[in-house]
């Protein structure tokens, strides 16, 4: 039975509102001859977030495989594919942040990436042991999932604080 795995909800929705909290309001600060191109750059930067936040991870009876957008791929990054007879063990990597990676190692001793922002992540590390037999009870989310929460909210914060900004600039403009 195949298994898809998108990113995180949360992982996606503060990427995506960092990104219209920090742009939003370029198009309407841009000189008059910028505006179009400001418009246009914010919808394709927009569309890449988008774009770039709707990689996956697929499971089935024989194999791992991680799908990536065109644009993640143009971008450099690579979709993979594991047979889960290849996988040998779990490397684990700690990070300059004090977490950890986990790397699937094969036997030709080729090293991926586990995905650590994937939605229903303990069913996805079931299939992960049953399917290979190696332990993952040490494999969790790269950092908790309360920052990206955090993110957002704020994110969401100077967002409206652009708008209340920008409805008071046009209120203190109509009474002059």
């Amino acid at each position: 039975m195949i298994e898809k795995f998108k990113t995180l909800f949360f992982v996606k929705s503060s990427l995506i509102s960092l990104y219209l909290a920090l742009t939003i309001p370029i198009p309407f600060i841009s000189i008059d001859k910028f505006k179009i191109p400001s418009i246009t750059l914010f919808l394709l930067g927009l569309y890449l977030i988008f774009n770039i936040t709707s990689d996956y991870v697929e499971t089935c009876d024989n194999k791992i495989s991680y799908k990536i957008s065109p644009i993640s791929k143009i971008l450099g990054r690579k979709n993979w594919e594991i047979s889960w007879k290849d996988i040998k063990l779990i490397k684990s990597r700690p990070t300059s942040q004090g977490s950890k990676v986990h790397y699937f190692n094969t036997y030709k001793n080729e090293n991926f990436l586990i995905p650590q922002r994937v939605e229903n992540f303990e069913k996805f590390l079931l299939i992960v042991s049953t399917n290979t037999g190696i332990t993952v009870k040490e494999i969790t989310y790269i950092s908790p999932l309360w920052t990206y929460k955090v993110l957002t909210i704020l994110s969401i914060c100077m967002i409206m604080g652009e708008f209340f900004a920008f409805k008071y600039q046009i209120l203190s403009m109509l009474n002059l």
